[in-house]
């Protein structure tokens, strides 16, 4: 079944782990320049014997262990959900003023970074970068910021020559040997918001994917 936005639907998605392993695989390779992933594989030949089961391909990832940050690197490149309310309730976003007059769901000027915490129970919550900061220390909150920026945009942009928007997403990162890693699921329907091109139109909240 799928989940979206810690909700779990009813209604079963045939293969639905499949698509999402693929996707999650295409931008691991993809990204693979600007930082490394924890993916090894997705071959059942790579797995141990026996845990080669048929009903397995296409449902797994092979990967290193990591030490996941304790926040969700969080990049928006357009005002909607919890952003939205919150602007229209205090004309912030995360506590940053933002320009007078903005619409649902307008693009920002530039992709923010926006972390929250990992809730044990319940939903995340919304943290400034100073927060973030406190968590995980100043350098390695830079550094996750910076490089879940890069990400957003590189993978923003080859989407939009599809025809898609990424309105925002939501990264996991790690370390693994003292190295930041990118982790669990990249820019999938679960961690991102997918919204056709053609039908976003200032002031209205456009149809997810």
């Amino acid at each position: 079944r799928i989940s979206t936005y810690d909700a779990v639907h009813p209604t079963p998605i045939p293969d639905k782990g499949r698509v999402l392993t693929a996707m999650s695989a295409f931008w691991f390779e993809l990204f693979a320049d600007l930082v490394p992933g924890h993916l090894i594989s997705t071959d059942l030949d790579d797995m141990p014997a026996e845990a080669r089961h048929p009903d397995l391909a296409g449902r797994f990832m092979l990967c290193r262990r990591a030490e996941m940050l304790p926040i969700e690197c969080i990049v928006r490149g357009y005002i909607t959900g919890s952003a939205w309310k919150e602007y229209r309730r205090e004309g912030t976003m995360h506590g940053t003023a933002l320009p007078a007059g903005l619409q649902e769901p307008d693009r920002l000027p530039e992709p923010v970074f926006t972390p929250s915490t990992k809730a044990d129970e319940g939903h995340d919550v919304n943290i400034s970068f100073a927060e973030a900061e406190a968590l995980v220390g100043p350098e390695l909150a830079a550094r996750a910021r910076d490089v879940s920026i890069e990400l957003y945009r590189r993978g923003a942009e080859l989407a939009a020559e599809r025809g898609i928007i990424i309105a925002d997403t939501k990264f996991e990162l790690g370390l693994v040997d003292g190295e930041l890693v990118l982790a669990d699921e990249v820019l999938t329907p679960d961690s991102s918001r997918f919204w056709p091109a053609d039908a976003w139109v200032p002031g209205t909240t456009p149809p997810s994917f």
